[in-house]
């Protein structure tokens, strides 16, 4: 037990993968772990021990009692202040029904669910760029702690997977399809071309555009579940505490409640209504109101990164600038002859994904690991110059097949 325990508590487990960023790790890492000690915190309170207690007649057994805390417990009970009549019609009291509580675990379960969802998807198709990003930002975040001579074999083998998978997704064919496609993909980063240098850019987009919508969802979902407002509740428990000074019970969780219920005598029918209290609804409030800020936290977090990561790859000059920097730290940069290389290096060379590719290692070791696998790219480049505009000899070859084709068919 102690072994599992310490096993769950390592810092290597909890920060997860390597192939996304910190705002990610916050959304299907850390959020389902916060969610499943919830679940474990209400299910512990729900199922050991009596989750509700019932003030009953005197003229009932011990048997009519325990009946009485079970058909309460799943059959719902409603909210009416001390103060007010218990109303007559039977629908006005079911209008005031509390339905959530017993389902508390469930709905924790489910949005960890939905959190680590997007997360799944990114794993399991972004191999489709024909790279393990993953491991390559594994790779280089060892070197920090290998020896100088470790580093730099690990970081050539490193620069020497990516050249090779940089130059073999390109293009073999040039037609007017496979032009247009390349217009596109230059102008939106959504197209999801792998030869075209924008996959892994607009694929991870999506997810994080995924994020986005799984936590603007989570507030409609809790809305529907809890029957509340629950889009606005942060800011409503702020607003008492700051006019009314003190902690008081919620009505949105109310600790002591009426319930309704109907037991047959024979060929009677007797209707009773007894008070209970209901003290799991002690955590459900605190555990709501720290899950309203959390969330509120970590929307305008992930919104805020997705529209960071839009920036940086929609406006291609930041491309260029985010490798210019790198390529200075080296000083390979001393010409104007360079400075243009750089930017075919930057445009033609790595494109959209590998510079993505660049900013995931980044983020997940240090500039100084990301300085020197630049280091080598940038000389692996220069010493067989690439680019992604079709070869001469291609344009001439398809020029010579369709006049070749012009003459067959005169």
């Amino acid at each position: 037990m102690f072994g599992l325990v310490s096993g769950l508590a390592s810092w290597s487990r909890l920060r997860g993968n390597n192939d996304d960023d910190w705002i990610d790790r916050i959304n299907h890492l850390w959020t389902v772990v916060l969610l499943t000690m919830f679940t474990v915190v209400v299910s512990s309170a729900q199922y050991v021990g009596e989750p509700i207690h019932c003030w009953c007649p005197a003229t009932f057994t011990s048997a009519y009692i325990s009946y009485t805390k079970h058909i309460c417990w799943v059959s719902n009970t409603y909210y009416l202040p001390m103060n007010d009549v218990i109303p007559i019609d039977i629908r006005e009291r079911q209008d005031r029904e509390i339905t959530y509580y017993q389902w508390v675990p469930i709905i924790f379960l489910f949005m960890a669910l939905m959190f680590k969802i997007p997360n799944f998807v990114w794993r399991v198709f972004n191999s489709g760029a024909g790279l393990n990003m993953e491991k390559i930002a594994t790779l280089a975040e060892s070197t920090q702690m290998g020896s100088p001579d470790e580093r730099e074999v690990t970081i050539k083998h490193i620069a020497s997977y990516l050249d090779k998978w940089l130059r073999a997704h390109r293009q073999y064919h040039y037609n007017i399809i496979v032009r247009v496609r390349q217009r596109l993909s230059g102008v939106c980063c959504w197209w999801f071309g792998k030869r075209d240098g924008t996959y892994l850019t607009g694929f991870y987009l999506f997810v994080k555009l995924l994020y986005c919508i799984n936590i603007i969802g989570q507030f409609f979902l809790l809305n529907a579940f809890l029957s509340i407002d629950y889009n606005l509740y942060g800011f409503n428990v702020i607003e008492r505490l700051m006019t009314e000074g003190s902690w008081k019970e919620s009505p949105r969780f109310p600790r002591v409640t009426l319930c309704d219920f109907e037991i047959r005598q024979l060929q009677n029918l007797q209707r009773w209504t007894v008070q209970c209290v209901l003290p799991i609804n002690l955590f459900n409030e605190k555990i709501f109101i720290f899950i309203w800020f959390w969330l509120f936290l970590i929307g305008v977090l992930t919104c805020c990164n997705y529209v960071s990561w839009l920036y940086h790859i929609i406006f291609k000059q930041n491309r260029v600038k985010y490798i210019k920097k790198y390529l200075r730290m080296n000083d390979d940069l001393r010409t104007g002859a360079d400075l243009k290389l750089c930017k075919k290096f930057a445009n033609e060379y790595l494109r959209d994904d590998g510079v993505f590719v660049l900013r995931v290692i980044q983020k997940n070791s240090t500039d100084l690991a990301l300085k020197d696998l630049l280091y080598h790219l940038w000389r692996l480049f220069k010493d067989t110059p690439y680019t992604t505009k079709p070869p001469t000899h291609a344009v001439e070859m398809n020029h010579k097949e369709k006049g070749e084709e012009d003459e067959s068919f005169a």
